[in-house]
């Protein structure tokens, strides 16, 4: 029995390999086994494979790890405060571009229903927000889909994205810091990001303090490419600083 539990992790760490990330379903289909026998021989051992929010990863989690499953419920209601701040930018019959992310969809639900506007995503959980509100006309920009944190990267950029410019842009980021700028946990995200830091006219970063200070691997832009950054606190004397010097307006709640 332990010999084929080990036979089992060899075969999923050689999985993984190949791809960064498998969910456990497709796990036990590979291995010819049900999920609660997957979940067990992964609890059974101390290895290099786990479990995080239903997939399979190589790291334990750490700082450089990110599953859109495992922020939702994270700093929600600072999240929502940072969000309704910024929800408030959006004019009617604007195009708008909303990032992925925890935070995003909060942006949305903040947004008047009485409000008509077009809102471009590149995210599930996004474009599934944008559903909800009766006067949006929804935009979804298709690729490869990638499920940690639920978006389609562009297979080309010319499809469809090149042929937008949006009036508002709406950021989320893992990370805010002076030098380093705006930052994320996935690479695969940045073509989009930087696309709308191109294309868009006016650009919000939504972070909740938390980010404040933080870097992550993936770097989106200096933070002055950013007209307005939006929090649920007042960032740090560093960023204040940085803030005036380069005309960005702060937005946070006070309470």
């Amino acid at each position: 029995m332990e010999t084929r539990r080990e036979e089992r992790i060899t075969q999923l760490i050689q999985a993984l390999k190949r791809s960064d990330k498998l969910h456990l379903k497709e796990a036990a289909a590979l291995l010819g086994v049900s999920e609660m026998t997957v979940r067990r021989d992964l609890n059974s051992l101390e290895g290099p494979a786990v479990l995080l929010g239903g997939y399979i990863v190589l790291e334990p989690r750490s700082a450089s790890h990110y599953l859109l499953s495992d922020q939702k419920t994270r700093l929600v209601e600072e999240k929502r405060r940072a969000a309704r701040l910024a929800a408030k930018l959006l004019k009617p019959h604007q195009m708008a571009f909303f990032d992925c992310g925890t935070t995003t969809p909060w942006i949305i639900d903040a947004i008047d229903n009485d409000i008509p506007f077009t809102g471009v995503c590149y995210s599930l959980n996004t474009f599934l927000a944008l559903q909800e509100k009766p006067l949006c006309r929804a935009v979804l920009c298709g690729g490869e889909f990638h499920a940690s944190n639920a978006i389609f990267k562009p297979l080309s950029l010319e499809d469809t994205l090149n042929h937008l410019c949006p009036d508002i842009a709406f950021y989320s980021a893992a990370g805010a810091h002076v030098e380093q700028g705006a930052t994320c946990f996935n690479l695969e995200e940045l073509p989009v990001k930087q696309w709308a830091l191109r294309r868009a006219q006016y650009h919000v970063l939504v972070v909740d303090h938390s980010k404040f200070g933080k870097v992550r691997p993936a770097r989106m832009g200096a933070l002055q490419s950013f007209n307005v950054i939006a929090s649920d606190r007042s960032p740090d004397e560093a960023l204040t600083t940085l803030a005036k010097q380069h005309k960005i307006t702060l937005l946070f709640d006070p309470s």
